[in-house]
């Protein structure tokens, strides 16, 4: 469908890419991943024609359509409504019904057989188009990314620039191209509607790329992965996850190539050294001069995964209690965010505040810290010393000041050396510290505030969307460094791996309430999908793991018991057969990693893109198998729990 072949693109001189290629074929869900400043929007924008290569070409076949969300999107304003912005997606359409409009116009005076043939022409070319339903189609987008109801007539210069930024994507998707680019779309997206475009997304026909820092949708989204690095492009036939997994092998493999051939070519060097000034052994000292000239360096491996560790120093430590909410309320007018509900945090909590935008996550934040006004009910514990992280105050860092400056007035006392090596764990090194905030970018201002806020001495964080703007290597900075932070702390963060790596409690805001799920976030997915299978028409989120309502225990007859164990012993005999399958799965899927980890194969295209093919195909069917036998065991268990 697309081409990317011997592409060369340079900046002043500097090369962003050099003699890359890439084959995007119909229907790959294309993550695209590496350090900031690597290219990768900027190979969005040359894919799009936004830029020219250097050299190289970009072909794609003559039926190919592109769509591309990118961040310049989010100055788009106009007067139109967001129903009307989403609609334009279905331009064609839109043009028939305005014609077909016109013409009934006419037919109040001109009842010729032109007019009606014309009006039975557009209006069969209308209903082709499923002309009829595309209202509801681009409702059904708007409200399933957050829009409500009463929003989708309200002009769209109204909303704000990530607002705005989901109209664009709910267009987009409406508007289906064969090539779906996205450029960080989650960055502007709350849980629910992160998850509505993950299931979208699983669905879609045609071909998508993706950039983004949040491996939790890349996971669930893309089948195939494409590293942007040392200016090319790697594939890897699998999610991110499986990427992962395989660079670590590859890597592995590299760096034992790099040192064998360095301990070569140290022989090689010595024999050369010791036999130059021989006449007898020119010959041999020329050839191996020649060989060195000739050969093909192996780099040494550069790994980006940082391993970091902080000591958290503590004046004082707080009480049991940090903060207690008793029957508090918060309301703006008619807008009710809280309403008399009551909540705990203790010493050692490691909260999560998750949920929908406009639900009252961040004035809650501001509850809780005691910076919201008009608020009764809050108590502060014993010796609880806060620190408030939020966006704003990237802002409030100064401008003027150099990174180790800005560090020194956070007043924490520590020395330039301790300081220095809190910077290090933030990846700002050697000379880098004395850079001027000023020239910073989004993220790098955000590594520096999130420092300053864990040198503070704080025994209680409150953290506002932290991982806004980092990429994936200091989201896993900032998970170590919490999950080493020994105080207490509430995060607000649509970011599900990072919640998944720090907190033990989950709390969300439902029908004016706080709601506690005593937890981590992977317990709280499967407890929450339980509760969506169990009744799928009540809202789980209503349910609280402690007040969850107790099963009513089924009667049998002894007629209905006979039946459920004979069923139970066919369902076993077929769970046997299952975890057979299975396990020939695992032995198949263990060959061929064994396989793709040879560095040999790649040399070997068309092997190796078999090999890769018959790879996701066998995960495929083990996906399956596994699912098959998830639903035998519940199917049991269900069954036992009638018989007991």
């Amino acid at each position: 469908m697309l081409s990317i072949s011997n592409l060369s693109y340079f900046i002043g001189g500097r090369p962003l890419y050099e003699n890359a290629n890439l084959h995007i074929k119909p229907k790959d869900k294309i993550g695209l991943v590496g350090q900031n400043g690597t290219g990768k929007s900027t190979l969005l924008k040359i894919i799009n024609g936004d830029y020219q290569p250097s050299s190289g070409e970009v072909q794609k076949a003559k039926d190919c359509t592109i769509g591309f969300l990118n961040q310049d999107l989010l100055s788009y304003q106009s007067d139109d409504s967001i129903l009307s912005v989403a609609l334009a997606a279905f331009k064609e359409t839109l043009t028939l019904q305005d014609e077909i409009e016109v013409i009934l116009k006419k037919m109040e005076t001109d009842y010729s057989d032109e007019m009606i043939n014309r009006l039975a022409f557009l209006q069969e070319r209308f209903e082709a188009n499923e002309g009829y339903t595309i209202k509801a189609k681009a409702e059904e987008v708007l409200e399933g990314i957050g829009f409500k109801s009463a929003d989708l007539t309200k002009p769209l210069r109204t909303f704000s620039g990530g607002w705005r930024m989901r109209v664009m994507l709910a267009k987009l998707l409406l508007e289906k191209p064969s090539l779906l680019m996205l450029d960080e779309p989650t960055n502007h997206l709350d849980l629910p509607s992160i998850e509505w475009v993950e299931n979208y997304m699983k669905n879609y026909e045609g071909a998508v790329i993706v950039v983004s820092h949040d491996q939790t949708f890349l996971d669930n989204c893309i089948s195939s992965t494409v590293e942007v690095a040392n200016h090319t492009l790697t594939l890897y036939s699998g999610n991110y996850s499986f990427y992962k997994e395989e660079k670590k092998e590859r890597m592995e493999i590299q760096q034992n190539a790099y040192e064998n051939q360095q301990q070569m070519i140290k022989q090689t060097e010595k024999f050369i050294e010791r036999f130059r000034a021989k006449a007898t052994k020119s010959n041999q000292v020329q050839s191996r001069i020649k060989a060195l000239d000739r050969m093909d360096k192996v780099h040494e491996v550069v790994n980006d995964e940082v391993s970091v560790n902080f000591k958290f120093k503590f004046s004082k430590q707080s009480g049991r209690d940090v903060v207690i909410l008793d029957n508090i309320s918060k309301a703006y007018g008619d807008n009710v965010i809280l309403k008399n509900t009551t909540a705990r945090i203790e010493r050692g909590d490691k909260i999560a505040l998750i949920g929908a935008n406009g639900k009252g996550k961040s004035t809650l934040l501001r509850i809780i810290d005691g910076s919201e006004p008009g608020v009764k009910g809050r108590t502060e514990g014993y010796n609880v010393i806060k620190s408030f992280f939020a966006q704003h105050q990237l802002e409030a860092l100064t401008l003027d000041n150099e990174i180790l400056q800005e560090m020194a007035q956070a007043g924490s006392g520590k020395t330039e050396m301790e300081l220095r090596g809190v910077l290090g764990c933030f990846l700002f090194t050697n000379e880098e510290v004395f850079k001027k905030i000023k020239v910073l970018s989004g993220g790098e201002k955000s590594r520096v505030a999130l420092a300053k806020t864990l040198i503070s001495e704080a025994n209680f964080l409150l953290l506002d969307e932290p991982t806004n703007h980092l990429d994936f290597q200091s989201v896993n900075i900032l998970i170590q460094a919490l999950q080493q932070y020994e105080g207490t702390f509430v995060t607000v963060s649509h970011d599900r791996h990072f919640i998944r790596g720090v907190a033990n409690k989950i709390w969300y805001i439902e029908n004016h309430e706080i709601k506690e799920y005593p937890g981590t976030y992977a317990e709280y997915e499967i407890w929450r999908d339980r509760q969506l299978a169990q009744a799928p028409e009540s809202n789980p989120s209503k349910l609280d793991k402690k007040e969850k309502p107790p099963k009513p225990k089924p009667t049998v007859n002894n007629q209905e018991a006979l039946v459920a164990k004979k069923e139970i012993r066919k369902l076993e005999e077929e769970l046997e057969r299952v975890e057979k399958e299975v396990e020939k799965l695992e032995e198949k899927k263990l060959d061929l990693e064994s396989k793709m980890a040879d560095p040999e194969l790649y040399a070997r295209e068309e092997e190796a893109q078999e090999t890769q093919e018959n790879y996701q195909a066998l995960q495929a069917k083990l996906k399956s198998s596994n699912e098959q036998w998830e639903a035998l065991v519940d199917k049991i268990s269900s069954l036992q729990e009638v018989l007991q």
